[in-house]
């Protein structure tokens, strides 16, 4: 069984895959960043006065960023994951 992490950093022997768990953290941070730009960009387009063809082009402009905001997201999660289970 693992220690508990105040007895990790008092000496004991660090796992193997642990150093995935800052670069994790950042990377999932990178990701929910884009998330939030895309939500500001979005309710800003909204406001804007745009009509409704104009308005769903600039949207789906948005959507790659989206995506790939999501999928980074989720790659920092999962190396925060592997970094804490193995």
């Amino acid at each position: 069984m693992r220690p508990p992490c105040a007895a990790r950093r008092l000496g004991a022997k660090a796992t193997a895959m642990e150093w995935l768990v800052l670069p994790g953290v950042v990377i999932t941070l990178l990701g929910v960043a884009g998330l939030g730009y895309c939500i500001v960009r979005a309710f800003g387009l909204r406001r804007s006065g745009l009509d409704g063809e104009a308005l769903a082009a600039e949207l789906q402009k948005l959507i790659p960023v989206n995506l790939g905001s999501v999928f980074v997201g989720a790659i920092g999660l999962i190396m925060v994951l592997i970094g804490r289970v193995f």
